[in-house]
């Protein structure tokens, strides 16, 4: 099943470009940690050149910001945590809309669907410190933006590049848009391929993925304050998953979306925004295309149909105030087809049946108040109706109902301490009720049950500042999230707590193990730190620190899926067109765990050590349009796991199961970036 990756690779390498391209540059210096830019608000550019191994996918490129971490389950597609909060207490949104992959089992985070580079713009804003992005902001928001910049005269503008690595690792990525001050196109595509890495020991992990996309989007600007916009994308991937016994060979994604945006009106309404937007994630797994079977033929296809609204207004309240309105709506449907057998059928011989449909209906209002020149007010209030109705993913029949009231909301105060630096502190309130996969995924069982709505309460402070050479953010932040969402991991013959026991209506007999839902209450707290030091001429120090503790009060133990602590220390010398560095990161050992207990996307495997690993890193600028850069990821070829990770599957033809996913080993990779003018 898997694709030839030289043709489409080297075609999207070779899209054309105009010779009157517009303002194109290349980042001037190799990106090892973005830096906070803004109270909790963290702005980083995908295109600038990436240090370590440049990301294919958005999880992999959210892990160079302190307080992330990523959920490895293979190649590609791990699941992106924020200070110890993963799934749907994570929104992501890709262009302003907000989408969920299809996989019962977290196959396909949304995150699995982004190619960075293709976008101008990632933006995260930690905690629940904003009501714009939907509802469940209890770790934060993570924005992918395309920016439709305008044109003066007609030209094209556009980027490529291309990416080598070991084992046989391709990425080629090309983005052009031609426009006129009137009218622009845009498209870009993707493509990326693997062959399965090795860890440090020269093991083979089940890894080989394969991954492509186009998208294309046409708009029209009467003016420079008004833009309608269409847009549509079509994506396609297969992926080898080393943590479970299946893997994943078909991720279809098929979108299209509308937006308007309309600016400078009048005094008082001064921009106006709406958008709507559809995605279909059509998604086959299956325990033969990729790997050897060992039984029965098993498939499963679930698919997602997702149906998203958004319109705000900007109002302009007088010099010092400005309020953001809004309202969003997303729909989502998804069912189910499956099969296991001794003989081998097709998908398509297998009906549908609708599992879940689900509706959240949401206003808010957004409000930035200048109390003096140097001090701002920002605070915001959201309430959302959420109702969901769930079947039985193999009868159809009606299971539960949910009708939920949520609200949420925040106020922070910031101070510029003089022209270098700025205080703030916070304080937000979010609401969630419990997602598809924690209401449906677990053998039917817990269909029936539903659990209470999380709320998340949490204090913000921090300490930003920026003079001469110096540069950095200091953040903390304590949490108290009632109603928490804990599953865990136990033999259907055993109930935990208030799990119940039976055998799964999925089948695999009373010894199979499967996950139950529940809440407790839990404490948060932690800190973060970024910052650079040009401390001479042509050197810059470069670092990031996150460190979070998390502590179960319901059952009296530390929160399961909690990452320990890490430091990341980069050191680069720029001279001329020249860069060269090196990254260390650091990762402390964690012993405070709850073994069985996590959440949907993962579950407390034991305590890990610690580790370190080196990454060098260089890149030599030709001239305006072309930039090469390349490196060695764990140069000491060194062996470890994330604590937080999956469990490694016993995947036949290769070695026996690891206690989690290893980490690759040494990766060599180099990189050409074009920005033709």
């Amino acid at each position: 099943m898997k694709t030839s990756r030289l043709p489409i690779a080297l075609a999207i390498a070779a899209m054309p470009f105009s010779l009157h391209a517009q303002e194109n540059t290349l980042a001037p210096v190799v990106v090892t940690a973005p830096q906070m830019s803004d109270p909790l608000v963290v702005v980083t550019d995908p295109k600038a050149p990436q240090a370590p191994v440049p990301a294919n996918d958005g999880a992999s490129f959210l892990k160079s910001i302190p307080g992330f971490n990523v959920i490895r389950k293979g190649g590609t597609d791990g699941d992106p945590v924020l200070r110890g909060l993963a799934g749907s207490r994570l929104n992501i949104l890709l262009d302003g809309a907000e989408f969920h992959g299809g996989c019962g089992m977290r196959m396909d985070p949304p995150t699995a669907y982004v190619f960075p580079e293709v976008y101008d713009k990632v933006t995260v804003i930690k905690g629940p410190q904003t009501v714009r992005y939907g509802n469940g902001n209890l770790a934060g928001v993570v924005l992918f933006d395309r920016e439709a910049k305008p044109f003066t005269e007609s030209g094209v503008r556009g980027v490529a590049s291309a990416m080598a690595g070991s084992w046989g690792r391709v990425d080629a990525m090309g983005d052009v848009t031609w426009g006129t001050p009137d009218y622009y196109v845009r498209g870009n595509g993707t493509y990326s391929d693997s062959d399965d890495y090795k860890d440090g020991d020269g093991n083979r992990v089940h890894s080989i993925f394969n991954r492509k996309s186009v998208n294309v989007r046409g708009g029209w600007t009467p003016d420079q304050n008004t833009r309608l916009e269409l847009s549509a994308v079509r994506s396609e991937a297969e992926a080898a998953y080393a943590d479970r016994t299946m893997d994943g060979v078909i991720f279809d994604r098929d979108g299209w979306g509308m937006r308007f945006e309309k600016k400078h009106i009048s005094d008082v309404l001064r921009k106006v925004e709406a958008q709507y937007n559809y995605n279909y994630i059509d998604h086959v797994m299956d325990n033969y295309s990729l790997r050897t079977r060992t039984a029965n033929y098993m498939w499963n296809n679930p698919d997602r149909e997702t149906h998203g609204l958004r319109a705000s207004a900007d109002l302009g309240l007088g010099q010092a105030t400005v309020l953001t309105l809004g309202i969003d709506r997303q729909e989502n449907e998804h069912t189910l087809r499956t099969y296991s057998g001794a003989t081998l059928v097709s998908v398509d011989s297998r009906p549908r049946i609708k599992d879940l449909t689900a509706t959240t209906t949401g206003a808010f209002g957004e409000l930035t108040y200048a109390l003096a020149a140097t001090q701002r007010l920002i605070g915001g209030l959201r309430y959302d109706r959420y109702a969901a109705d769930r079947y039985n993913s193999t009868t159809g029949a009606d299971m539960a109902s949910a009708d939920e009231n949520l609200s949420g909301g925040f106020v922070r105060y910031e101070n510029d301490l003089g022209a270098a630096a700025t205080a703030y502190v916070g304080i937000g309130r979010g609401q969630r009720a419990m997602d598809h996969w924690e209401a449906t995924t677990y053998n039917g069982l817990m269909a029936s049950r539903q659990l209470n709505p999380e709320t998340n309460n949490q204090v913000d402070a921090g300490l930003l500042w920026h003079e001469g050479d110096l540069s950095g953010s200091l953040s903390a932040y304590y949490s108290k999230i009632n109603d928490y969402v804990l599953t865990n991991s136990h033999l259907a013959s055993a109930g935990i707590g208030p799990c119940p026991t039976g055998t799964p209506t999925m089948g695999m007999g009373a010894t199979a193990t499967y996950n139950c839902s529940f809440n407790v209450d839990a404490t948060r707290y932690g800190l973060e730190a970024d910052g650079a030091w040009r401390f001479a001429n042509n050197w810059t120090l470069r670092g990031g620190y996150a460190w979070v503790r998390a502590d179960n009060d319901s059952m009296g133990v530390p929160l399961a899926q909690t990452p320990p602590q890490e430091l990341k220390v980069g050191l680069d010398y720029a001279t001329g067109p020249a860069t060269v560095g090196g990254l260390v990161r650091m990762v402390g050992a964690q012993d405070r765990v709850h073994v069985g207990y996590g959440n949907i996307v993962g579950q407390d495997l034991g305590t890990s050590p610690g580790f370190a690993t080196l990454a060098l890193l260089s890149s030599y600028r030709f001239n305006k349009t072309a930039l090469v850069s390349g490196g060695i990821d764990n140069v000491f070829d060194r062996t470890y796991a994330e604590h937080i990770s999956r469990a490694g599957a016993n995947v036949s033809g290769y070695n026996p199961a690891t206690t989690r996913v290893n980490e690759t080993g040494r990766f060599f990779w180099v990189k050409l970036n074009l920005a033709l003018n």
